[in-house]
C-alpha cells in the first residue's frame, strides 16, 4: 500500500517530512465526490464514530428525560481537552439519571491535550486533587452511554461490555449508518474500553452524509442525528476545547461543517448543505497530518466559498516556529 503524500513539512527550502493517507468524500446516496488512496478496507474511526455512538442516547428519548440540550450533546460526542467545565457538564449529565463518577468504566487520566488541558493539570495538582473518570477525554460520550442505559432500564453496570443490549444497539446503529455489517473481528477495544467498531472509509463518509442530510436513514434517527449535529456545530467548545482543531473548524464553518477528530489519524466529517460526508485517514497515525489533510479536503470544496473561503484556505498552511519564536518553516495540505 503506497498512498500518496497529502502532508508535506518545509524546512527552508527542502521537504523534511511527509505524511501519506485517504481520503473519501461520498454523498448520502454512495456517489464517490473524491477519493484518494484505499478507501473500501476497514479502518478503526475510534472517536470519530461517536456521534454514531450517542445516537441512541436521543432515539431513545434519555436526552429528553433529563434535559439536556446542545452543550450536553455535543460533550456526549466528544473528545474533550478535560478543562473544568467539560468534567462539571459530564458529572451535571450523570446526576440528572440519578447517577455519579464511580459508575462510569472509562478510567481516570490527567487533562492531556493542548495548552488548556495543561493549565487544568497544573491547577488539580496545585489543589491536590486528583483526576477521576469525568475528566477522561470520553467522560462525556460515557455519560450518555450510563444515561441511555438508565433510562431503557437497562443495566448500567458492565455496560462497555460487548454483549450489553446497549453496545448491540450501537453495532446494529453502525451497520444502519454505513450500510457495512460489523462482524466481530472488526470490534476492538478503544482508549476508554468502550467497544471501537471498523468500518471503511467510503462507508463512513457515505455514513455522515447520511447524519447531516437525513437520507436514507429512519425519521426518527434522522432527527436524532441532526439533533446531534447541530448541538455540535453550535457547541464546539464542548465536543473539544480551546484552541482545538475541531473547534476551530466548526466555528469558522458557523453551522455550515461538522467536524470530528478520532485517533490514530483520522476524521470524519460533514457539509450538510452539499449533502457530502468525509472520512480520512493518515497512514502513520498523526494527528496533525488529518487536520491539515482535512483542511486540504474542506478548502477544495468550500475555498471558493464567498463566507468561508478565505478563513477554510487558511487553514491548509501552518506556521511552525522555534522556541525562540523564529519562523523555521511550514506544515501544509498537498495532493487534494
Amino acid at each position: 500500500m503506497n498512498h500518496p503524500i497529502l502532508v508535506e513539512l518545509i524546512r527552508g527550502a527542502i521537504v523534511e517530512s511527509v505524511h501519506r493517507g485517504s481520503i473519501a468524500v461520498v454523498d448520502a446516496d454512495g456517489s464517490t465526490v473524491l477519493s484518494v488512496g484505499t478507501v473500501d478496507r476497514p479502518v478503526y474511526p475510534r472517536s470519530a464514530m461517536k456521534m454514531i455512538q450517542a445516537l441512541p442516547l436521543v432515539e431513545s428519548g434519555a436526552a429528553d428525560a433529563y434535559g439536556f440540550g446542545n452543550v450536553e450533546l455535543s460533550l456526549a460526542c466528544a473528545s474533550h481537552s478535560s478543562e473544568p467545565e467539560h468534567a462539571q457538564t459530564a458529572g451535571r449529565m450523570l446526576a440528572a439519571a440519578g447517577l455519579s463518577e464511580p459508575d462510569m468504566e472509562c478510567g481516570a487520566h490527567w487533562p492531556l491535550i493542548g495548552a488548556a488541558a495543561e493549565k487544568a493539570k497544573i491547577d488539580m495538582a496545585r489543589a491536590g486533587e486528583n483526576p477521576s473518570q469525568l475528566h477522561n477525554n470520553c467522560s462525556g460520550k460515557h455519560a450518555g452511554f450510563l444515561c441511555c442505559a438508565k433510562h431503557s432500564g437497562m443495566q448500567t453496570k458492565d455496560y462497555l461490555n460487548n454483549d450489553h443490549e446497549l453496545q448491540r444497539n450501537i453495532v446494529a446503529t453502525m451497520e444502519d449508518v454505513t450500510g457495512e455489517a460489523i462482524p466481530g473481528d472488526q470490534c476492538g477495544v478503544d482508549g476508554c474500553s468502550a467497544p471501537t467498531l471498523a468500518a471503511s472509509l467510503k462507508g463512513l463518509a457515505q455514513g455522515f452524509a447520511k447524519l447531516g442530510t437525513g437520507t436514507g436513514l429512519e425519521p426518527i434517527r434522522a432527527k436524532s442525528a441532526n439533533r446531534l449535529m447541530q448541538a455540535c456545530m453550535a457547541e464546539p467548545w464542548y465536543m473539544a476545547g480551546t484552541n482545538r482543531f475541531c473547534t476551530r473548524v466548526m466555528e469558522i464553518g458557523k453551522g455550515r461543517i461538522f467536524a470530528k477528530v478520532g485517533a490514530e489519524g483520522v476524521y470524519t466529517g460533514a457539509i450538510p448543505e452539499l449533502g457530502l460526508g468525509i472520512a480520512l485517514k493518515a497512514d502513520d497515525g498523526a494527528e496533525r497530518a488529518a487536520e491539515m489533510m482535512l483542511a486540504g479536503v474542506l478548502n477544495k470544496l468550500l475555498g471558493k466559498d464567498t463566507d468561508l473561503g478565505e478563513a477554510i484556505t487558511a487553514l491548509t498552511t501552518r506556521p511552525i516556529n522555534n522556541w525562540n519564536g523564529i519562523n523555521t518553516g511550514e506544515m501544509r495540505s498537498v495532493g487534494v
